[in-house]
């Protein structure tokens, strides 16, 4: 038997949004898909705070590559400050491979603008296989449940727009401190408090991914990782090099409960955990700070499927239920991610052999309000 909803985690503000009748969000609609997977989140969150007779006020925020073409910049003056400003911020997914920056880089990208600008240095990656849904691999819903936990600010993606190259070479560099793994190697073990455990034992269990065998950076990060493990001696440490980590999560994922690791193995390992649970199309993503956070899925923007009404939105509204337990507005959030998992249990929400949903990209959320 699937076990509840174990999708807990230590997201929720120190001042969370109460005794008001609104919440005031921040909405990035993005580029391709992203303005059409938002608009199917925000009609699922408006009607799970009905019963809470909560409103859903909302303001939008031009960014992302479209904007870049016409403006020069992916985000407009003031951008960041109106986003602080937001109860809480969703972000549809951005980028059009055709806008490019003179250094052949995409423009419109918003990862560094916000994370570090926002200083959102957690990235939380739940990967969960919702029952009813089929995955590629051998396992059930059941074995399929863990968190990502990727360093936001720091790692190889800090050299983002700062590389060298000549015609002959080009170098990237890898930067770590210590105050910026301390602080993701804490938010880890704080999130594995937060939940029941790997689905195998039950465990409360954080493992630490890097190729410290290889790279003093990722050393680093492994002897940062054991030094504050010993603050949680009620969470098991563990430890796997990411190549293995990689085959594990295929072959074993239910020995997982939460992983943290450097930010562009996050990337990757994310996408291919994302893939054993339905596709990139299921999962959500959070990009947490001190005290602002924004959500989003971890796909693309999918230009090649904007305005056909065929996107998988599931990503974008579980994105909102994270939005919404991060705000205060926990039993909202309950109520999405049960109804997501009853539409899909009932057959009532199907996805075709693309992971598009059948019907439609409107027809998914509405199958979803329906559960609710």
């Amino acid at each position: 038997m699937q076990r509840a909803a174990r999708l807990r985690l230590p997201i929720e503000s120190e001042n969370p949004v109460q005794n008001s009748a609104s919440l005031n969000i921040a909405v990035i609609p993005g580029d391709g898909i992203g303005p059409e997977l938002v608009d199917a989140a925000l009609q699922v969150m408006t009607e799970a705070l009905l019963s809470d007779s909560i409103r859903l006020d909302v303001s939008t925020e031009r960014a992302g590559a479209q904007t870049y073409s016409e403006t020069g910049s992916a985000l407009l003056p003031g951008a960041l400050d109106r986003l602080r400003a937001a109860d809480g911020i969703i972000k549809g997914p951005v980028g059009l491979p055709d806008v490019r920056k003179p250094d052949g880089t995409e423009g419109g990208l918003l990862g560094g603008l916000l994370r570090n600008g926002l200083d959102t240095f957690a990235n939380v990656r739940p990967v969960r296989l919702w029952a009813g849904v089929p995955s590629p691999t051998v396992h059930s819903a059941r074995d399929i449940d863990y968190v990502i936990v990727r360093e936001n600010t720091e790692g190889l993606y800090l050299a983002r727009g700062s590389g060298v190259r000549n015609h002959h070479a080009a170098a990237d560099q890898m930067m770590m401190t210590r105050h910026g793994v301390e602080r993701i190697v804490r938010f880890a073990f704080e999130t594995a408090r937060a939940r029941s455990g790997a689905p195998a034992d039950d465990v409360r269990r954080v493992t630490c991914v890097d190729k410290s065998n290889v790279l003093r950076s990722f050393a680093f990060f492994r002897q940062i990782f054991d030094e504050v493990s010993t603050e949680y001696p009620d969470i098991e440490a563990t430890h796997m090099y990411a190549d293995a980590a990689a085959g594990a999560l295929v072959q074993n994922p239910a020995q997982f409960d939460v992983l943290v690791m450097e930010n562009f193995l996050g990337d990757i390992l994310s996408d291919l955990g994302a893939a054993t649970a339905g596709g990139l199309g299921m999962c959500g993503s959070g990009n947490i700070g001190s005290d602002v956070a924004y959500f989003e899925p971890i796909h693309g923007s999918a230009p090649s499927l904007a305005g056909t009404d065929t996107a998988n939105p599931v990503s974008q509204i579980a994105c909102g239920a994270m939005m919404l337990r991060r705000t205060g507005h926990s039993a909202a959030a309950d109520r999405i991610e049960a109804a997501i998992e009853q539409a899909f249990l009932t057959h009532d929400l199907r996805l075709d052999e693309s992971g598009c949903p059948i019907g439609g990209t409107m027809r998914a959320a509405q199958t979803v309000i329906d559960h609710l």
